[in-house]
């Protein structure tokens, strides 16, 4: 990717180190981390829903610290991540205003190191990057780029742009109403319908991944060069279901997808990155994903 000419996103909250808000006192557990990524992977179920309730008992006896202020840091993955931002904000706003006819409130993204306070409960870095509507803002660990590289072996500037920019696909659903209605509907369901509406959720937020991508590209011709296509559409493979519980428990489990398979993240990515146009993310209204 070219950013050169990408201005820095003003919205990014840096806690590591003790830049911001930490973790403070107590952290939660590595069993209570498990149970959370196994909830996640193959219930369906938010894990920062049970991060939540770890932090809760916690949160007495753990003091807050103070956020501090300073100049933003000059790290280049640090500078990489407000560009990307700051290509999402423009780039949503100007789809926003042009075909939707209203306004874009851009996320805050927060980085930090190995666990953060946030409105949906404690955040640990074993969740991986992830969304928060309570708070509107996307929760990262740069040391999650480490891993996508050595262990999901996705490698690659727009591999890792691709992430955040499916989680601020998370939040043009929470502007558009459309994470209400699925919490809502989820609800009223049993287990296997509603990780089904899950996985609609998180291929349409791929698929609003590659509408930027693609709207981004049409306003500056020289941000996507030879081969970034490839990345994102890797790291999509990578992160898929099926390969993640072919990994972790040696067989695949249909019924517990929550986020899709690695062909269908493929394909709604790769559709939002062909045409630009929020109005084929609707995932919810397809036959077949």
């Amino acid at each position: 990717m070219r950013l050169d000419d990408e201005a820095e996103s003003q919205h990014v909250e840096d806690r590591r180190g003790g830049r911001g808000f930490g973790a403070g006192g107590k952290t939660i557990g590595i069993g209570t981390i498990l149970v959370a990524l196994a909830a996640s992977y193959f219930f369906g179920i938010d894990p920062t829903v049970i991060m939540q309730g770890a932090s809760v008992l916690q949160q007495s006896e753990a003091p807050q610290q103070q956020a501090t202020q300073g100049p933003p840091a000059t790290d280049p993955m640090s500078v990489f991540v407000r560009k990307v931002l700051g290509s999402t904000e423009r780039t949503w706003s100007r789809l926003f205003e042009t075909e939707l006819n209203r306004r874009y409130e851009p996320p805050t993204l927060v980085l930090f190191t190995g666990a953060t306070q946030t409105a949906c409960g404690m955040g640990q870095s074993a969740m991986g990057p992830f969304y928060c509507p309570a708070d509107q803002k996307v929760y990262i660990d740069l040391a999650f780029y480490d891993e996508l590289r050595k262990r999901f072996g996705a490698a690659g500037d727009f591999a890792q742009a691709y992430v955040i920019a499916h989680e601020v696909g998370h939040h043009v659903q929470h502007l558009l109403g459309v994470a209400d209605k699925v919490d809502s509907a989820r609800r009223r369901m049993g287990e296997a319908q509603a990780n089904q509406l899950s996985v609609r959720m998180e291929l349409q937020a791929d698929c609003l991944a590659g509408v930027w991508a693609a709207a981004a590209q049409r306003a500056n011709q020289q941000l996507l060069e030879p081969g970034d296509i490839e990345e994102g559409l890797q790291a999509a493979a990578a992160i898929g279901d099926d390969r993640l519980q072919r990994q972790s428990q040696g067989y695949v489990v249909p019924e517990a997808f929550t986020h899709g398979t690695s062909e269908q993240r493929v394909r709604w990515l790769r559709r939002g990155l062909e045409s630009a146009d929020i109005g084929r993310c609707d995932a919810f209204a397809a036959r077949q994903l």
